[in-house]
């Protein structure tokens, strides 16, 4: 995921500064205003809505039937703001590999560009927007008896506050000459499409290599965010090439980004920040390395053990690793290690709780797929425990020449002690992952309990909560929840068009006949899930992709959850694999080393990683043992 380098931005391959906000602060201000207060506050009263469906379930057995629908109804406003809060930000999901590599006078042209895909496709949904709200006033709520246009109108709100942002960042940051150029590539680009209609009509299912396949590789390798990469190849294809209204499109995204279900994204992810806040990471980072700091690698140990316990709690590979990695990488250094060895073992490691519940992928499989995700959850941490054994062998083997000098073995009061600190912050996750589990509660009802368990822990065990990191933190939730959100929508509705255009049908057909069955059928998940996690990353890739392949994999045999733990370790790995994977980079940022540096050194903990993964994949029991 790519964020802002810097709050102040020059033309890039020119002489001229062009700081945002200069011609555009009051503007910038405005809007900043008018979306991070109300979707910090959403995400405030999301939490306390669901909270007292929960208490008013549990504790006084008695649900309140109006909890779920307010909910749902605010969720997408929430994930429509938070996408707006992004794109503002520059913290939509994106590739910048290869857009950084150009020369920088190609770069500023192609940013245009990239800007121009962005304001297109939002300004061809507008309209297919309004539309959609009018068909929806017919519909009437049971519980609080509103208009369901109130809810969807956030799409429409979102679309244009879109348009604007898009249209001040290019006059802002991009010289005239560029800015004009793009504007003139992207509408010849369109034009060319519109003449050739008739050839594309006559492609038949060939046209999705056109769409599917060329505009979104083409939008992704110049830096369009990956959800605006999505939906301008679904507006292409579904105007040029079929008689289906745009609505459509419009009524698939709102499906995809409204399934109750993905209430729990918002809520892992201020939970996940709130336990880095309030010190609860800090205490069990603290307890593990007091038990194994001695020990010769002890500290990578640490390191893998405190990301399996955080993992998937925050929503972002990135905040479970600025987590760990600076109570960690200080005294690592002091014994000896590189820079280039401690981020490939962070970024591994990150590849290798991508299974560990509450892993956001895992809800967002359970969302498209169907699949159990109480099972998902269960399936989950023995395949990421078969990884971490796989990086613990490479970690100690990269440890013989640590220097333990200085290292002591903590006393067994020292151990206690840090124990009793860290036991609040070490029940959570189990806490988390047994409700879940063993059907107590909901994903969504958990993450609410979780919030009030980390804040009364925060505040009342550890007191290291500062109440002015809340409102931040209410913002940032909004905006990571809102550019994972708004990817499920746009995903959703290029999945549905390739679902009515013949190809899963014909995609099935050929995977089912595969030589090889099951084996071969694995083998080029695996293949095909590392290529995709590296370009899509993990939710775009699962969204897009899982409703294809999950019926075929039940067809010819693989458990769903078998399956699920396969191509989810397939896509950490190639998240963080060079020289595409976002989350590498995510963790050189991180750790403060060049990339350059850290590619050689992360290639042992990738094979390691891969060796874990085929061990995974051809033992079905160490995903479904426990079911």
């Amino acid at each position: 995921m790519s964020r802002p380098e810097a709050a102040g931005t020059e033309f890039i391959g020119g002489s001229r500064a062009a700081v945002p906000g200069l011609r555009f602060a009051r503007l910038d201000a405005v809007i900043a205003w008018a979306t991070e207060v109300p979707a910090a506050v959403l995400v405030a009263v999301e939490i306390l809505v669901l909270l007292a469906g929960v208490v008013s379930r549990y504790v006084f057995q008695n649900p309140l039937v109006w909890t779920d629908e307010l909910a749902s109804a605010l969720f997408l406003w929430l994930a429509m703001l938070g996408a707006v809060i992004a794109l503002r930000r520059d913290e939509h999901m994106r590739l910048t590999a290869l857009l950084n590599r150009a020369p920088a006078r190609w770069r500023s042209w192609l940013e245009a560009v990239g800007a121009m895909v962005v304001a297109a496709f939002v300004l061809l949904i507008l309209a297919p927007a309004q539309s959609y709200i009018e068909s929806e006033w017919a519909i009437i709520t049971p519980a609080l008896s509103f208009h369901n246009s109130f809810r969807v109108a956030a799409i429409g709100v979102g679309a244009v506050l879109m348009i604007v942002i898009a249209g001040a960042r290019l006059i802002e940051r991009v010289r005239p000459r560029d800015a004009a150029s793009a504007i003139a590539a992207v509408a010849a680009i369109a034009l060319a499409l519109w003449l050739l209609r008739p050839v594309l009509l006559g492609l038949g299912q060939a046209n999705l290599l056109v769409f599917f396949v060329g505009l979104v590789a083409l939008c992704v390798a110049i830096g369009v965010p990956i959800a605006f990469a999505f939906g301008v190849a679904t507006v292409a294809y579904l105007a040029l090439t079929t008689h289906v209204p745009l609505t459509v499109l419009i009524g698939r995204m709102d499906e995809g980004m409204s399934h109750l279900i993905l209430l729990a994204v918002p809520l892992f992810v201020f939970l996940g920040g709130l336990i880095e806040a309030t010190g609860l990471a800090r205490a069990m980072v603290d307890f593990l390395a007091a038990l194994l700091g001695h020990v010769r690698g002890g500290l990578a140990y640490v390191l893998l053990g405190a990301m399996y316990l955080v993992s998937g709690i925050s929503g972002s590979k990135a905040a479970d690793m600025a987590a760990i990695a600076p109570v960690l990488f200080p005294e690592m250094r002091r014994r000896g290690a590189r820079g280039d060895e401690l981020i490939a073992l962070l970024a591994s490691s990150g590849a290798m709780s991508e299974t560990i519940p509450p892993s956001l992928v895992l809800i967002t499989i359970g969302s498209v797929t169907g699949v159990s995700i109480a099972a998902l959850f269960t399936g989950g941490l023995l395949p990421a425990l078969v990884m971490a054994l796989a990086l613990c062998v490479i970690a100690r083997l990269r440890a013989r020449r640590e220097d333990l000098s200085a290292a002591r073995r903590a006393s067994l009061g020292r151990i206690a002690k840090t124990f009793a600190i860290a036991l609040p912050a070490l029940i959570l996750p189990f806490v988390i992952r047994t409700a879940v589990v063993e059907g107590i509660a909901t994903a969504t009802e958990v993450s609410t309990i979780g919030i009030v368990y980390t804040l009364v822990a925060g505040f009342a065990i550890y007191r290291w909560f500062d109440l002015r990191r809340l409102y931040p933190m209410l913002v940032e939730t909004a905006a990571l929840s809102g550019a994972i959100l708004f990817i499920i929508g746009t995903a959703t509705g290029m999945a549905w068009a390739l679902t009515q255009s013949g190809f899963s049908h014909r995609l099935a057909t050929i995977m089912a006949t595969m030589p090889g069955g099951q084996a071969a059928f694995l083998a080029v998940s695996i293949a095909a899930f590392v290529v995709l996690g590296s370009v899509l990353e993990g939710i775009p890739a699962i969204v897009l992709f899982g409703p294809l392949l999950f019926p075929i994999a039940r067809t010819i045999g693989i458990h769903e959850v078998h399956y699920a733990m396969v191509v989810i370790l397939a896509m950490g790995i190639g998240l963080f694999a060079p020289p595409f994977g976002v989350g590498f980079y995510a963790a050189c940022a991180i750790g403060r080393v060049n990339a350059d540096e850290a590619m050689n050194a992360i290639w042992p903990y990738l094979a390691a990683l891969l060796i874990g993964l085929v061990l995974v994949a051809a033992v079905p029991w160490l995903s479904i043992g426990f079911l």
